[in-house]
Parts: structure tokens; C-alpha cells; sequence
């Protein structure tokens, strides 16, 4: 009995801040006048000598790693100096020991999730830990743990949308003589801040629609009645996400999904702690402390944290050339804003074979060649949103280019689809990436960060100086300047018909600098009607 005791207390034990030496804290809230009308207990400011949530956020991590999550693959790595590595196999496979605090993306992927009330997929065979890491979210979120287990969905395929979201009261059905009078019994699990879905492609196509327009729009309707759910943070399972499952999963609905995180094989080398915890009957999920649990005021606070972290215009940079790499398609239209993948897509043509008749570029090295499709708004969003996540986790005011390369591959994971034919996955080296998308959307990345530094472009960006000039505004601008401005504009275009063959990057400068143009047209045309 004691061996028990010492063994729940071992358990129990969190991390003793600081957990990240050396870093700053992150900056205090801002003012808000509106807290002056609030009252004492409705603030939810931290009391005095609280811990600030960043450091709470990266304690839960680490209990969830070191006593729940067993997994000791430390995948998303960040360097403080030199990092040695290990050449192993045939295939002489590199094994990197970064130099600085890295993280398992099985733990910190649905961690960020959880702080930012967004959706994550986790991906993997069964038994790996899934639905016990969603599960641990929700009692993060303070939920008693039978409350959490009987809320989480369970996909399968006779589940109806009454099933999921409410009844109708059996008497109102007889008595009612309009829709509108029938209340229903909504489920409880809609009101949840951590919202699970378990296999969720096993649900019936039918179903899936109205869990897209919960996830998306944040309401719940039958009968006519609506039901508006509260922001959550959502955590779906599936053993296969690559087509499997009893249904297919309809294409709106995985867009609406923002992270995708893989849950890694066991590592026999850890089998001791499963006997420890069969012979203890220990399960991490009910012995979760209490100093790592965050009340609702706690989770609203963070998430606002996180959004005034701020994202330099560096780094901004890097992620704007990066994401205009893949939808440019010329052969796909005569009109220049036409051509693009997505029409190709819309007319059923497929874009690969468009682009095997493009000579114009060298496609090994073209990063536009490796995808059927470009990035949505709503990716770009979700990217936005995990990298500032993953800074104010790593205790930083500003976004790094080592957050954003982070995130990138777990974010992009299902948004950007790879073109198998593509002559760039022939090269020497890069096969795997038919296979390893984590790996492939960083490489990518890596190389269009290479391909910003040989341009020159922090330096030398005229598109982004007219831009700026631009954003100044056009109040006491003369017509004189304005027709100077179209001048260079049109100069710079000119310019590049003549030195450029046609990227992605520049597809999207040239349609910037058309934006620009026609601004300043319309303005000279009111100028001279004044």
C-alpha cells in the first residue's frame, strides 16, 4: 500500500517553474476599460503571485509528457548553437540531438490546440494514445472526467443527427402546432470548451454535415431551433486519414479541420512504465493535478494573450513568399487571374496534367510543380494562429522563424496535396517525401526561405515599398504624384516581362501591383472630377 501512495504522489509531481530557464515572461494585458466596470470576481486577472498561464501552459506539457502521454519522440526540434547528429543505416537515416528545448508534436500539437480553441485531427493506428490525449484535454479544461468520457462523441454507422446534437421533447412533437414550438433537448456536450469526436470517419455523410456547420459556424439547428455553441477546442480521431474509415469524409469538413498531428509507434525501451501502471492500476487521465487545470476565465484569458503576440513583418515576409509558391497554373486560362490551379480544378481538368505541358520552368525545382493546389484564407489563418501559439508557449513576445517553420508541416499537413508525378520526388533523396509530409512541407519551406535570401528580397522589395507607400494614404496626394506612382509601377512590370519567367511569387506581385494601379486610377479619376 504504500509502494501505491508513492507511486500517485511520483505522478502527481509537476515541473518546477521556471520550466523554460532564462526565457522572459510574457508581457502583462493590456489595459482595457472596460475591466473598470467589472467586478471583482468577473475580471479574471491572475491573483497575486500566480503563475503567468504561459509557464501553466508549458507545466501541463511537461506532466503530459513525463507521467500520461508516453512518447519520446522529440520531432519538433530548435537549436540553441551547434547540435550534434547521428548517420545510421543504410539508408544513412540523420539523427538530430538539437541543443535546444524540443518538444514531442503528439503533446504539443493538441496542447496549442487547447490554448488557441481551435481543431485538431489526430492520426493514427488504434491503441497509441488518441483518444486518451483529447480526453486529457478536457479535464485540462477543468471537466470532471465521467463528464468528459460521456461527452465525447463516438463515431459509428447508425449515428443520427439527433444522436449528436438533440431530441425533440416527445410531447411538444404531438402537441406543437408550428416548428417553432417544439423545444429541444440539446446535448450537453455542445456547451463543452473541449469538444471529441472519436473515429470520425465513421460517421454517416448525412451526420457530417451538421457537425461541419457546428465546427464551422458554431451553431447546432433542428427542428428550426438553433442551438449557438461556444468557442472550443475540438480534438478528432481516425485510424486512417488517408480515405479509410466506414464513410468518406466529406471535403468541406476536413478544410474546417486546422492541425494534424500523428501519433508515433510505442517504444518497447518504455514498456517498464506500462507495468507500473498495470500493477499500480494507474490511469494519468484521473490523477491529473490541480495546479495544471485551467478555469474558463484562465483558458479566455490565454487565448487573448496568445493574439497579441506579435508576428514581425520578417517573418511575415518569408510565410508570403512561402504560401505564393503553389497556385500558379498558366496554362489553366487566358485571363491572368484565371490562371491558377483551383481553375483548372473547377472546370475537372487535372492540374498535373496542365502543368506537365508547362516548359517554361525548370518543375525539379519549382516548388508550385510538387502540389495540386494552393493555400486557402483559411489555412493561412490557422498558420497565423499556431505559430503565435507556439511563441507565447516558448515564452517569446514575437513570433520566430523557428515557430512559423515549426508549425508549418502540422498546420499544412492535409491543405497542401502533394502531386506524386511530380519530377521533383525523383530526386535524389526526396522520395520519402512522397510518403513523410512533415518532412516535405519543411523541406519546402527551407527552400523558399533560401530562394527569399538569394533574391534579396529583405533588402531590395519594391513591390512591398509601393505597398507601404500606399498604406500611408492617399489624403493631400496630388495628381501629379499619383501619375508618378503608376509610372513606377508600370516601369517595375515592364521590367520584369523582359528579366523573369513566371513563379508563383511573382504571379502574386504582379497581381498586387494591378491592385495598386487600379487604386491609384480611380483616385486620379476623382481627382480631376473634383
Amino acid at each position: 500500500m504504500t509502494r501505491v501512495g508513492t507511486e500517485s504522489t511520483q505522478y502527481r509531481h509537476v515541473s518546477q517553474a521556471p520550466t523554460l530557464p532564462g526565457a522572459q515572461h510574457t508581457a502583462a494585458p493590456e489595459f482595457d476599460v472596460a475591466a473598470l466596470y467589472d467586478g471583482p470576481v468577473a475580471t479574471g486577472d491572475p491573483e497575486p503571485g500566480a503563475l503567468p498561464l504561459d509557464e501553466k501552459l508549458r507545466q501541463a506539457y511537461f506532466w503530459i509528457v513525463n507521467h500520461a502521454i508516453i512518447s519520446p519522440h522529440y520531432d519538433v526540434e530548435f537549436t540553441d548553437g551547434p547540435s550534434a547528429e547521428a548517420t545510421l543505416g543504410d539508408s544513412h537515416a540523420k539523427l538530430r540531438l538539437p541543443s535546444g528545448q524540443s518538444y514531442s508534436s503528439f503533446v504539443l500539437i493538441p496542447l496549442l490546440t487547447f490554448a488557441v480553441r481551435r481543431r485538431c485531427l489526430l492520426v493514427g493506428g488504434p491503441g497509441r494514445g488518441k483518444t486518451a490525449s483529447a480526453i486529457l484535454m478536457g479535464v485540462l479544461a477543468g471537466y470532471p472526467l465521467r463528464e468528459v468520457r460521456r461527452a465525447m462523441q463516438h463515431g459509428h454507422p447508425q449515428l443520427t443527427i439527433s444522436d449528436l446534437l438533440g431530441t425533440p421533447l416527445p410531447a411538444d412533437l404531438v402537441k406543437a402546432e408550428r416548428l417553432t414550438d417544439i423545444d429541444i433537448a440539446w446535448r450537453s456536450w455542445l456547451s463543452m470548451r473541449v469538444k471529441i469526436i472519436d473515429e470520425y470517419n465513421r460517421i454517416p455523410t448525412r451526420t457530417q454535415s451538421a457537425l461541419l456547420t457546428l465546427m464551422s459556424d458554431g451553431y447546432a439547428e433542428v427542428f428550426d431551433q438553433v442551438y449557438e455553441s461556444t468557442d472550443a477546442a475540438w480534438y478528432l480521431t481516425a485510424n486512417d486519414d488517408a480515405g479509410g474509415g466506414t464513410y468518406q469524409v466529406i471535403e468541406a469538413l476536413r478544410d474546417r479541420i486546422d492541425v494534424v498531428v500523428q501519433a508515433l509507434p510505442f517504444n518497447s525501451r518504455f514498456l517498464g512504465e506500462l507495468v507500473t501502471r498495470i500493477e499500480q492500476r494507474l490511469r494519468p487521465e484521473e490523477i491529473v493535478p490541480p495546479e495544471i487545470v485551467f478555469s474558463e476565465a484562465e483558458h479566455e484569458r490565454m487565448s487573448a494573450e496568445i493574439l497579441r503576440v506579435v508576428l514581425p513583418h520578417a517573418v511575415r515576409r518569408r510565410l508570403e513568399f512561402f504560401a505564393a509558391q503553389f497556385e500558379l497554373l498558366e496554362s489553366a486560362a487566358e485571363q491572368f487571374e484565371y490562371r491558377t490551379k483551383d481553375t483548372a480544378k473547377l472546370a475537372g481538368v487535372d492540374p498535373h496534367l496542365l502543368s506537365s505541358t508547362e516548359t517554361g520552368r525548370d518543375r525539379s525545382a519549382d516548388l508550385g510543380s510538387q502540389t495540386l493546389g494552393g493555400l486557402s484564407v483559411r489555412a493561412l489563418q490557422s498558420v497565423l494562429s499556431y505559430a503565435k501559439a507556439l511563441a507565447y508557449f516558448r515564452d517569446r513576445d514575437e513570433v520566430g522563424l523557428d515557430d512559423l517553420r515549426a508549425v508549418l508541416p502540422f498546420v499544412l499537413h492535409d491543405k497542401l496535396v502533394p502531386d506524386d508525378d511530380s519530377p521533383a520526388f525523383d530526386e535524389p533523396g526526396h522520395r520519402a517525401y512522397r510518403t513523410d509530409r512533415v518532412s516535405w512541407i519543411r523541406g519546402m519551406f527551407d527552400k523558399a526561405c533560401a530562394e527569399f535570401d538569394r533574391l534579396g528580397l529583405d533588402d531590395d522589395d519594391p513591390v512591398g515599398d509601393l505597398l507601404a507607400e500606399f498604406e500611408l494614404g492617399l489624403d493631400g496626394l496630388g495628381e501629379a504624384d499619383v501619375t508618378a506612382r503608376l509610372a513606377r509601377i508600370e516601369a517595375l512590370l515592364s521590367e520584369w516581362s523582359r528579366s523573369r519567367k513566371l513563379y508563383g511569387h511573382v504571379y502574386d506581385d504582379a497581381l498586387a501591383l494591378k491592385y495598386l494601379h487600379q487604386r491609384y486610377v480611380n483616385y486620379r479619376t476623382w481627382l480631376r472630377w473634383r
